[in-house]
């Protein structure tokens, strides 16, 4: 949509990605605010939401394993 001038329907697809958790589209919904093309309400929602949905997949299990692999990555690091 971004590339055929139509921004905001990219932007309408920036935050409902964003909304489940995407952080390359809250980088590109920061541009667009700086743009203009995105209000402080929408995006104020949007980085609320993005958190809410950053925070549900948080869980011991997930840390454990992300920790694991980041063990993992230094001992084969040359």
């Amino acid at each position: 949509e971004e590339c055929g001038g139509n921004i905001e329907r990219a932007v309408k697809h920036f935050i409902i990605s964003a909304n489940l958790g995407d952080d390359d589209s809250i980088k590109t919904l920061m541009e667009y605010f700086k743009e203009g093309f995105v209000s402080k309400d929408d995006l104020a929602a949007t980085l609320r939401a993005h958190q809410a949905a950053v925070d549900a997949t948080k869980s011991p299990q997930r840390e454990a394993a992300d920790e694991y692999y980041q063990k993992l990555g230094r001992m084969h690091s040359c």
